[in-house]
């Protein structure tokens, strides 16, 4: 056989053997990636597959309610829906964004930066983009189902208020969480979510909040839900019954009226806040969704500041209910003896300077002896006493009653007031005290400031016998705390008598007077600025007097004590605070001598500042709701992670004007 026959017949060979190989690397190629699909990359396939066919929405738990001292609901929530964004296929969004925005009425822009500050979100979790779903909303969603399969409707709890502003301050708001919040809470909250901001909405955020829940459902290819899988049942939050008694907190509301201001009733005994106001206020509904730029920008401009609870955090002089305080003082000191007497011709010089009585070019006070001078609130009188005491003594005995610390209430954002001292001056102006800063601070003037809250437990302390306790909205709260400060009995006996005869000898408040009542206190008249800067400026009537007046009842041990602010009134605090506060302990007395049990208050003798009747909004509320099963264990005062108890409530009392 010729050579060159034998080449040729080997060359093919060659080729089909290359050829093999690369068959056989191919098919080798093919046999490692179905492994690696089936066998190491098959969990993460199968939860893709999954993902396309079944969807995970979440099912927000609804928050719990706040109930007053009876079992009647003052915090309620209300059906709602708000809409998903389900971001699993990026180019399926991206696409649909401008669709989305136009149908859902959203800006483009604010879709963008939703989607902005979720990018760090697993792709699989939804997102709020829109917390109030309108009707035209759920239509557009449902009429989109097919060619915008991205978008998902939740059932969510908003919460309700009671109209008004309805004791607004105290039970504060919710809103929606911020980035800080989110990437504060360990991975609790999600965009979209919403968390107390204040009041009691924020103290007791974790044992309102209750835990949420998932429900999965089956998806066809256009996102039809075609049958749902199992679901995960959200757990609501615990309602907490509160101090809080509607009967007073309505008292308190319409008798101060739209007057900037604020009301706080306690019991003493126990701490229990019956009833709170601030005026002005925001209305809490407004922030139940998400609060519009407009009204943000409103209520912070507001040169009324509505957004400030006076009750606890309106910082003012005290005026002359520090007299009780400086009296006392020179009953326990014994500086000057009780015997003392002054004369007021309605002014008298200390250190060079010419201090002024109220009743200057009205009238003057004559001979004053101790009574007299707390009957009649003479300046004279106790500026002498706090001349002889001194600064250091006053500062004490304020101190010890609860002047210029925290009262403790377990609401956040608390001020603490003022009792200033010769080293707070040192520390905060260089300086030495000038001891004609003394003659102002006897009287509740100069740098000394308080809340109406921690008046009313001082005044309420003193009349308890220097016992002062915690105030607390949380009912049958644990582990409340407690004060004492030894206050003699002749002093007790001696202060409690001259603030009954305040109201009922002929004093400041005897317009106020009760029959069968006890009411007893002291009115306060604060200057905004001083008699001299008055002088020089013009009586306007942003530099009106804030009147003041603290009463309650009974004259020893009482059971309710109330202090009443009305900020730059330009009357005398028993004319213009002690109406409210004989209003609220009437209240109080009407209630409690009810004999039939029923939680009912005559309004007839009240003289209201205005005609809001928010009796009617609270019924429609209180009768829309089932009776509430009883929670066990009460936290301790301040806790939001413990359980509360709560009475079930009973039918929504009838009320009476």
């Amino acid at each position: 056989m010729p050579y060159s026959f034998h080449n040729d017949n080997r060359l093919p060979q060659g080729r089909l053997a290359m050829a093999s190989y690369v068959i056989v690397g191919m098919i080798g190629v093919l046999l490692l990636g179905f492994w690696k699909l089936q066998i190491i990359d098959a969990e993460k396939y199968s939860s893709m597959a999954e993902r396309n066919r079944v969807r995970s929405i979440p099912v927000i738990a609804p928050r719990g309610r706040m109930l007053d001292r009876d079992g009647r609901v003052l915090v309620d929530n209300r059906p709602s829906f708000s809409v998903l964004l389900l971001r699993d296929d990026p180019t399926l969004v991206e696409k649909n964004l401008p669709a989305i925005a136009d149908g859902l009425s959203i800006k483009l822009e604010d879709l963008r930066d939703d989607l902005s500050t979720t990018r760090n979100l697993p792709k699989f979790q939804p997102i709020i983009i829109k917390p109030e779903a309108s009707d035209a909303d759920i239509a557009f969603i449902e009429s989109h189902r097919s060619d915008i399969p991205i978008l998902e409707m939740i059932s969510i709890s908003r919460r309700r208020y009671l109209p008004g502003g309805f004791m607004a301050h105290a039970s504060g708001y919710v809103g929606e969480v911020s980035e800080q919040q989110i990437e504060s809470s360990n991975g609790r909250f999600r965009p979209g979510d919403f968390a107390g901001k204040t009041g009691l909405e924020r103290q007791y955020n974790d044992l309102l909040m209750g835990t949420d829940g998932m429900r999965r459902v089956i998806v066809n290819s256009v996102g039809k839900e075609v049958g749902r899988l199992s679901t995960q049942e959200a757990i609501p939050g615990k309602q907490i019954q509160l101090t809080i008694d509607y009967d007073l907190q309505q008292v308190a509301e319409q008798s101060l009226g739209t007057r900037p201001g604020a009301v706080v009733a306690l019991d003493p005994r126990t701490g229990e806040v019956l009833a709170m106001v601030s005026r002005p206020t925001p209305d809490p509904n407004d922030f139940s969704v998400r609060v519009s730029n407009e009204i943000w920008k409103r209520l912070n401009d507001d040169p009324l500041h509505p957004m400030l609870n006076r009750a606890i955090q309106a910082q003012l002089a005290p005026g002359s209910v520090f007299k009780i305080i400086t009296a006392t003082a020179m009953l326990e000191d014994k500086v000057p003896p009780e015997s003392y007497t002054a004369f007021c011709p309605g002014y008298a010089t200390f250190y060079g300077r010419q201090f002024k009585c109220w009743v200057y070019g009205k009238s003057s006070h004559g001979v004053v002896n101790f009574r007299k001078a707390i009957l009649d609130s003479c300046d004279i009188f106790f500026y002498n006493v706090g001349m002889k005491l001194g600064i250091d003594r006053l500062v004490y005995y304020a101190t010890k009653m609860g002047i210029g610390h925290k009262t403790g209430i377990d609401l956040p954002s608390e001020e603490p007031g003022l009792m200033p001292s010769q080293e707070w001056v040192e520390r905060v102006f260089h300086r030495k005290w000038y001891a004609g800063e003394t003659i102002s601070v006897s009287t509740g003037q100069g740098a000394v400031t308080t809340t109406p809250l921690q008046l009313a437990r001082t005044i309420g302390g003193i009349a308890m016998g220097g016992i002062f306790k915690q105030p607390h909205l949380l009912k049958d709260a644990q582990n409340v705390g407690e004060e004492r400060f030894g206050i003699s009995e002749p002093t007790v006996q001696k202060i409690t008598d001259a603030m009954y005869g305040v109201v009922n000898d002929g004093g400041t408040g005897a317009s106020l007077k009760l029959a069968g009542v006890e009411l007893s206190g002291k009115s306060g008249t604060a200057q905004v600025i001083g008699y001299s800067a008055r002088d020089r400026v013009g009586k306007q009537k942003k530099f009106e007097d804030n009147a003041w007046f603290v009463g309650y009842a009974p004259r020893r041990n009482p059971e309710i004590v109330v202090a009443v602010l009305v900020q730059e009134s330009g009357q005398h605090g028993g004319t213009a605070s002690g109406p409210v506060v004989r209003d609220i302990i009437k209240a109080y007395y009407d209630k409690k001598n009810k004999s039939n049990g029923q939680t009912t208050v005559e309004y007839q003798h009240f003289n209201f500042d205005n005609g809001t009747n928010l009796a009617q909004a609270a019924i429609a509320v209180n009768d829309a709701q089932s009776p509430a099963p009883a929670k066990p264990d009460a936290p301790k005062l301040g806790s939001a992670t413990a359980a509360a108890t709560v009475i079930p409530p009973p039918p929504a009392a009838a009320l009476r004007r």
